[in-house]
C-alpha cells in the first residue's frame, strides 16, 4: 500500500487555523453571527475542496499521464460542480449571508491554490531527481 503524504493536509489545517484566528476577532467584532457563520463555513467548504484534490493528485500521481489528467482534471471538474451546488444550497436554501459565504470560498481557494501548486511543484522535483 502506498504512503500518503502528510505535509500537505497538515499545511493545509495550519493554513486554516491562522487564517480563522486573524480573521475571528475582526468577525466577531464589526460583524454580525450571520457573517461569522458564513465565513466559517464558507472556509471549511473550501478545505474540503481542496482536501479532496489532494486525494485526487496522491490517486493519480504514480499512475500513467492520462490517468493522472483524467484523476485531476476530473474532479476539479467535479468538485466545481459540487462547489456550486453547496454554495447555491448555503444561500438559497439555507439563507447564509451571500457575500461572506462567496468570498470566504473564493479567498480560501486562492490561498489553497498556492499551496497546493507548490505540492505539486516539490511532489514533481523530488520524482524528477528520484
Amino acid at each position: 500500500m502506498k504512503k500518503i503524504e502528510r505535509r500537505f493536509p497538515l499545511q493545509v489545517g495550519v493554513t486554516f487555523c491562522v487564517i480563522a484566528a486573524v480573521a475571528a476577532y475582526p468577525l466577531l467584532k464589526w460583524g454580525s453571527a450571520a457573517v461569522a457563520t458564513a465565513a466559517l463555513v464558507g472556509g471549511v467548504l473550501s478545505t474540503c475542496n481542496v482536501l479532496l484534490g489532494f486525494m485526487m493528485i496522491e490517486y493519480g500521481f504514480e499512475k500513467s499521464y492520462t490517468t493522472f489528467l483524467k484523476a485531476v482534471l476530473g474532479g476539479m471538474g467535479i468538485r466545481m460542480a459540487f462547489m456550486l451546488g453547496a454554495l447555491l444550497i448555503l444561500i438559497l436554501a439555507c439563507h447564509m449571508h451571500a457575500v461572506a459565504l462567496t468570498v470566504t470560498v473564493v479567498l480560501f481557494t486562492m490561498v489553497y491554490l498556492v499551496l497546493e501548486i507548490f505540492y505539486l511543484h516539490r511532489k514533481v522535483d523530488v520524482k524528477n531527481l528520484g
